[in-house]
């Protein structure tokens, strides 16, 4: 191997056991162009090689570890391929293994009527037990088996090229051959290496590959956990901070007319205690010399939108304009709607602007919005076009901001020459306090936990078919009472095509219990022109359908407080937030609302069963976050893959939680003392967080 300063920044391909063909193949399959980008791909388990089986006890499924003897080799001709079987013997019996890959290189380096120790996975085929692709070495050369061998991510190229796990071990082992303890200079401060009593980087790393014993491999993985999070809150402090420090906010000192007779003369309700501490909040970021950036969370139906209207009367008051943006026309009209009813008789002017607003009015709100004649303007992703422009934006809120992307909520801070514009930005979908802390992390975040008052829980029951007729029952009863209903159906596969299928065959099969001339349907899907699938929402809200039958596109669409009941067909093939999502349709009149899940009798997933029954025992967004991202993990919670910030390695949001709290505790700590890391004991620190946000490059959160 080349003589280098740090053998980290070699080239993988000067390795022991690698050479350029395999390197050219690591650096295709898993991004590998050097050694430390190999010794940063952790084992995902840990094989214990400590414990022997005997065969008559191992059973399909099982991994297992035997002893025995190789006793014959077949090589057996099939269509296109030859595969490799042998029989293999310990002193309680016999079981076959196949090789379907490497039969001739396989044949030749394996010995009949030795004696081998075989590592595999058993598998049973009509019956018969086999074991594929075993791992096996003889026993006169095997050394003593550690009980944590480490198992890594694979892919099917390599297990082809003969890149299996031993080759991939003891590649990785010639690796720590060569590295020494200076080799891994030390990046966290001395202070949270005292306190916190951790492993050194070269013990972290040597014994998270090869640990001896639990002990080590726990040391191993809590210092490298702890890393990774502790850098991940410190680049996202930092940038809060340096915002803070360097974008000051327009003040915002006083609370006038416009909001005070709003909430004195037209609020419809008392607000609840959860909206006044945020409205609260708020208020106190826009009255600081701060620009606010706040991420507002909240259940359906918990009254977000009643906040962001008074914090936009609070702009109003101080000689600003507002904006609302919301991801879909159809969302964008039922805010504009409401806020223009709530608001009538102050004697503002409110604008609606979307793609299909056009010609002269669209001309003419332009000229009105740049000579402040307009002081709310509503509507879609066309307020980011550049041609929007205010006199004085003082306070921009996204709805649903999930489906906002970074570039796009970034133009909204170019919409004031001087200063930018306070940020409010408002979710329905609740976000578990650890993946708050990483996606939003640079943002304040307020959430609003209680639902207004009158408002009765949604029931939620878990069906069947064989329960259709009693459903079919309460239906009529529930329309006959004066009630509405959805009916949804899942995307299959995410084509659009079955998807419409699988909708209007539901549909002809209602049509059997609710004949149209008897009853009155609206059908949307995503395959409708936009003016239709409006039109047909819109006949469902104003109560001229009793039934809509829908696919997911309602999700996110009208309030309509007399649908009381939201049938989900197909319900196990649904996420829990999306169920969670779908629910939130229902329950917003004082009637007693319902949530029936069809599912198959039999046949569903564990993680089918879990969601189902979440679903049914809480309705509790947050409970339910927690539950689907320990489901699904955060990687593929709606809005964090677009993050750019859940690209961890070993850490996991949902079950290293503590570690996270900790790990910000530290970092909040040490940029409270020194926001720059200038200071000399934060050198090393401050050069390895250089070089994380060098290679990441990714957006602020929100800007």
């Amino acid at each position: 191997m080349p003589v280098s300063h740090n053998p980290l920044k070699q080239k993988i391909e000067f390795v022991k056991g690698v050479g350029e063909a395999r390197a050219l193949l690591l650096k295709k399959e898993l991004g590998v162009g050097s050694i430390e980008d190999l010794i940063n791909i952790f084992p995902f388990r840990y094989d214990d090689r400590s414990v022997f089986v005997l065969l008559k006890d191992v059973r399909g499924g099982d991994s297992v570890q035997i002893k025995g003897t190789l006793i014959s080799l077949n090589k057996v001709k099939g269509r296109g391929r030859t595969r490799l079987t042998g029989m293999f013997k310990d002193p309680s019996g016999l079981i076959e293994l196949t090789w379907f890959q490497g039969a001739k290189w396989i044949a030749d380096t394996l010995k009949l009527n030795h004696e081998y120790i075989l590592f595999g996975k058993v598998n049973v085929y009509r019956g018969k037990r086999t074991i594929p692709h075993p791992e096996m070495e003889l026993a006169s050369k095997a050394e003593k088996q550690s009980a944590f061998l480490p198992v890594y991510a694979s892919t099917e190229a390599l297990t082809k090229k003969n890149v299996g796990m031993r080759t991939r071990r003891n590649i990785v082992q010639n690796i720590f051959n060569i590295l020494r303890p200076e080799h891994f200079p030390e990046v966290l401060p001395a202070k949270v290496m005292d306190k916190l009593k951790l492993c050194t980087p070269y013990q972290a790393y040597r014994w998270i590959h090869f640990p001896q014993n639990e002990t080590e491999r726990s040391h191993a993985a809590n210092r490298l956990k702890f890393e990774e999070l502790f850098f991940l809150q410190l680049r996202i402090l930092q940038v809060k901070k340096q915002r803070e420090q360097k974008l000051k906010g327009i003040v915002f000192s006083q609370v006038g007319n416009y909001f005070n007779r709003f909430y004195k003369e037209k609020l419809p309700f008392e607000l609840t205690g959860a909206q006044k501490r945020v409205v609260k909040e708020i208020r106190a970021d826009m009255g600081s010399n701060i620009q606010m950036n706040r991420l507002l969370q909240g259940d359906v139906g918990s009254g977000k939108t009643i906040v962001a209207l008074m914090s936009m009367l609070i702009a109003l008051d101080n000689g600003y304009q507002a904006c609302l943006l919301a991801p879909t026309e159809i969302l964008a009209q039922q805010h504009f709607q409401s806020i223009t009813e709530s608001l009538k008789g102050l004697g503002l002017h409110i604008a609606f602007l979307s793609g299909s607003v056009k010609g002269k009015t669209r001309k003419e709100l332009f000229r009105f919005l740049k000579d402040g004649h307009i002081h709310i303007l509503i509507g879609t992703h066309a307020i980011l076009e550049d041609p929007v422009q205010f006199k004085k934006l003082g306070l921009a809120v996204t709805d649903e901001q999930h489906r906002f992307g970074v570039a796009q909520r970034a133009k909204l801070w170019l919409k004031n020459k001087d200063v930018p514009p306070h940020i409010l930005v408002m979710t329905a979908t609740p976000i578990p306090r650890t993946l708050a802390m990483t996606t939003y992390g640079d943002l304040d975040v307020s959430v609003i936990d209680e639902l207004p008052p009158g408002r009765k829980p949604v029931k939620t029951l878990h069906k069947t078919e064989a329960d259709r007729m009693r459903i079919i029952k309460f239906m009529k009863e529930e329309i006959a009472a004066g009630h509405q209903i959805y009916i949804v159906y899942p995307l299959i596969e995410e084509s659009a095509t079955l998807d419409l299928e699988n909708l209007q065959q539901g549909y002809e099969e209602l049509l059997n219990y609710f004949p149209l001339e008897d009853y009155k349907i609206a059908v949307v899907h995503g395959r409708m022109k936009a003016a239709d699938k409006d039109m047909e929402m819109q006949r469902f809200a104003a109560g001229r359908a009793q039934i809509m039958v829908a696919t997911t596109v309602i999700e996110v669409g009208v309030n309509v407080p007399n649908a009381s009941i939201m049938i989900i067909e197909n319900a196990a093939r649904f996420g829990l937030s999306q169920l969670h999502q779908l629910r939130g349709r229902v329950g917003r009149g004082a009637e007693q609302s319902y949530c029936i899940l069809m599912t198959k009798s039999t046949g569903l997933t564990h993680y089918a069963r879990e969601r189902i029954k979440t679903m049914c025992r809480t309705n509790n967004g947050f409970e339910i976050a927690e539950v689907d991202m320990k489901l699904r993990g955060p990687g593929d919670l709606e809005g964090t893959q677009q993050s750019g910030v859940l690209e961890l390695k070993i850490a996991n949001i949902a079950s290293d939680a503590k570690i996270m709290q900790t790990a910000r505790h530290f970092a909040l700590e040490i940029l409270s003392e020194d926001a720059d890391l200038d200071s000399p004991e934060y050198i090393k620190t401050k050069a390895h967080l250089d070089k994380i946000k060098h290679r990441s490059q990714s957006w602020g959160r929100i800007s």
